[in-house]
């Protein structure tokens, strides 16, 4: 396994390990936390002594992928059982339909908004969260990236998901909206869980308010190129007491927004040179004056373009609103 990922999953199992000396001080005698203290400890004791994603049947290597969805996985996939197998694909088949339930409709629309967006999952199920809400106040539009992989990331997604569609209903300020979720994320996930997000609030006049947690820069594409906004705060879930602050445009007839994940930023060329944030902007800066889902559709042909032959192991997102001329 690359060190890039060791590192990073020897920082998930050390974020589990504080939380759940955490949860167990404050939940005394609960079996549960300290069996699952105990198989944190001893996945770090593994690591240190370069045993960590080996099988414990066969001593092969724990397949990579699902390390990264889950750190305390000990068996790769051949020396499960057929009926374990089995039960695994059906899980998973059955969660990546919940997940797609979830997406908004195609019919989504909003008064003076043409939307569209793109959701493609790199397996089964995605870390990847995109809504849309149409409120009195306007168009509620999120998309943001939960860390790690797999069902686990699958998992914090829909918890995002029920999250902002509770709080839609409240009509809070959009800074607000997004600390009252960031308190709701950081309490009910475990240490090192977190997302990346944009959440934004379009109304009818043009006006649009929204806050970055830490997410990607959103692109206003207008007539005269690509302009982009970086992050108002950190990602959702990292401190608890977090506060971010509000941006505010005022989209023209015409102008749109152009949202992403890193499914299309860190995507890999066969050399492994990435697509990166200058080339979106580009191509977002010469397709200004298409609808939605032309500047959608070019943006794909141009990353696969580019990609090529090179597999993709992300998920990818992208959303674009045009204010309607």
């Amino acid at each position: 396994m690359a060190t890039a990922e060791q590192s990073y999953l020897r920082g998930e199992l050390e974020h589990r390990r504080e939380r759940l000396h955490h949860l167990a001080h404050t939940a005394q005698g609960d079996l549960s936390l300290n069996r699952l203290l105990s198989q944190v400890d001893a996945a770090l004791a593994r690591m240190d002594h370069g045993s960590f994603g080996v099988c414990e049947v066969c001593k092969g290597s724990v397949e990579a992928e699902r390390l990264l969805s889950d750190p305390l996985v000990g068996v790769c996939l051949e020396c499960l059982s057929h009926e374990e197998q089995h039960s695994l694909e059906n899980d998973l088949t059955l969660a990546g339909n919940i997940q797609r339930a979830l997406l908004p409709g195609n019919e989504i629309s909003s008064p003076g908004w043409k939307i569209s967006y793109h959701y493609e999952p790199a397996g089964p199920v995605s870390g990847d969260y995109c809504d849309l809400i149409d409120t009195p106040a306007g168009l509620l539009f999120l998309l943001g990236d939960v860390s790690g992989k797999g069902v686990a990331a699958s998992m914090l997604m829909s918890h995002l998901n029920a999250t902002f569609r509770s709080l839609a209903a409240a009509n809070l300020p959009i800074d607000h909206m997004a600390e009252a979720a960031n308190r709701i994320f950081c309490k009910s996930t475990l240490a090192g869980h977190y997302a990346t997000l944009i959440a934004g609030r379009a109304a009818e006049s043009g006006a649009v308010e929204f806050v970055s947690a830490g997410h990607l820069p959103l692109l206003h594409v207008h007539s005269n190129g690509a302009s982009a906004y970086g992050a108002t705060g950190v990602p959702l879930g990292m401190f608890c007491d977090s506060r971010f602050t509000a941006h505010t445009l005022l989209l023209q007839p015409g102008d749109s927004l152009l949202l992403y994940t890193d499914g299309l930023t860190e995507a890999r060329n066969p050399s492994g040179d990435e697509y990166g944030i200058e080339r979106i902007t580009r191509l977002a800066a010469r397709n200004a004056a298409l609808a939605p889902e032309h500047l959608l559709a070019n943006c794909l042909t141009d990353l696969r373009g580019y990609i090529g032959s090179a597999k993709r192991h992300d998920d990818l997102s992208l959303l674009a609103l045009r204010r309607a001329a």
